[in-house]
């Protein structure tokens, strides 16, 4: 079979990435906080000023040295290649249609919304905290949940003290609000 119909395994869609968000919901917006929009910027930036250039340098010099069928670097620049333009092409749309909240501007600080800190208490009595942040942000070894998963819409609008449901696949559990955080103006936490 001819080469030029056959997908490489390597190759998949832009929101497929390996370690990429999930794609955001239909009709939701891509909130995230300036942090993480700098975070997204600054990557980007990066693929194009620096590894994107070094990676066509060495593709550019395997070719110069002829047969391309059996030469490693040359296939494994142009492989490198496609990912570096795959992740600047999720990187592009992702920074296009996000919506950058900053939580320290805060009113209402005793309510959980986007970009609050909240400590919680489990049924039990055992202790949590999390953060609460875009779906690009994630990170659970830091406590940091997007907006979209369960525990931070269970959360969202309720205030310290509360009790809320929390849907898990155990069943419903109860969760008591004890406090919520938010950056302070100026960036000092």
């Amino acid at each position: 079979m001819n080469k030029a119909f056959i997908k490489e395994s390597s190759e998949t869609d832009d929101d497929d990435l390996e370690g990429a968000a999930p794609p955001i919901p239909p009709g939701a917006k891509n909130y995230i906080t300036p942090e993480g929009y700098q975070r997204l910027k600054d990557e980007l930036l990066h693929l194009i000023d620096v590894e994107r250039p070094e990676v066509v340098r060495l593709v550019s010099w395997a070719a110069s040295n002829g047969d391309r069928s059996e030469n490693g670097d040359y296939i494994y620049g142009k492989r490198k290649l496609r990912e570096i333009d795959r992740r600047l092409r999720f990187l592009t749309k992702r920074l296009d249609i996000a919506e950058v909240v900053d939580a320290s501007k805060q009113e209402n600080r005793d309510q959980v919304f986007f970009g609050a800190t909240v400590d919680y208490a489990t049924k039990d009595g055992t202790e949590h905290r999390l953060e609460i942040v875009g779906i690009d942000e994630v990170d659970l070894d830091r406590g940091r949940v997007s907006w979209i998963s369960p525990i931070a819409r269970a959360l969202v609008k309720a205030r310290i003290g509360d009790v809320v449901p929390l849907q898990t696949p155990a069943g419903t559990e109860q969760i008591e609000i004890l406090d919520v955080h938010y950056p302070s103006p100026g960036g000092a936490d």
